[in-house]
């Protein structure tokens, strides 16, 4: 039961502290790290400030030496390089891994990037957005062999819909019998009740932004590490 930030996974009009550069990105993680955040999920940016999987090695390198110890994830969503062999290929050349990737059943190649992580030694974080993800994850063979499961419903702004979409999700989880351990998160409107159901059902969350810049008063947040302080609390809450 941790709170993950994700630290620059919007559009780079999103915020006018959102991370873009290595010494941006260190400086946010450690920022982050010391206010609570247990990890930390990077999108690893090229020079011109777009997602870049070669972009991993450097980026994680970096952040790895300002936060020893804290856990590095990075995504491998199928925009950013908009081609499966070329994410492939990206992969296949990282050197300074991190801990572990976000993997989303909805695209396509999300079984071989699966295998391919798992031939790294990367950790595979499988990411859900709908029953049918959960439903084609139960169906891998392998499919006890990840990290951790990632409910995040990024498209999904009604709450009550969101909330029916996530409990048919963890029905087929608990049917199925999986037994790893749950992240869950909303995005936008969904960000801070999903944030509380986590407290509540004692799984872990994400916040940042990537997910959300607003904090639970509905302020702009001035950076990640505020949104970080923020969903502690409400986990702290819940732990007494």
């Amino acid at each position: 039961m941790i709170v993950q930030t994700c630290i620059n996974g919007a559009p780079s009009d999103f915020h006018p502290l959102l991370p873009l550069t290595i010494d941006a990105m260190v400086r946010d993680a450690t920022a982050s790290v010391a206010a609570g955040a247990a990890e930390l999920h990077v999108h690893p940016r090229g020079t011109d400030g777009k997602e870049s999987l070669a972009a991993v090695d450097e980026t994680v390198g970096a952040i790895r030496r300002a936060c020893p110890g804290t856990l590095i994830g990075v995504s491998t969503g199928a925009w950013i390089e908009s081609d499966r062999e070329k994410t492939r290929e990206a992969i296949r050349r990282w050197s300074v891994l991190p801990d572990y990737a976000s993997v989303n059943l909805s695209e396509d190649d999300a079984p071989g990037l699966m295998q391919l992580l798992r031939q790294k030694g990367v950790g595979i974080e499988v990411g859900l957005a709908s029953v049918a993800d959960a439903e084609r994850y139960i169906g891998l063979n392998d499919h006890e062999r990840v990290f951790r499961v990632l409910i995040e419903l990024d498209d999904e702004q009604d709450l009550q819909r969101a909330c029916d979409i996530a409990d048919g999700i963890i029905k087929v989880l608990r049917d199925s019998r999986v037994n790893r351990p749950i992240l869950l998160h909303g995005f936008d409107d969904t960000v801070w009740p999903f944030v509380r159901l986590a407290a509540e059902r004692r799984y872990s969350t994400r916040i940042g932004l990537e997910d959300g810049k607003h904090l639970p008063d509905g302020t702009i947040a001035n950076d990640n590490a505020a949104l970080v302080t923020a969903a502690v609390a409400i986990f702290r809450g819940h732990s007494n």
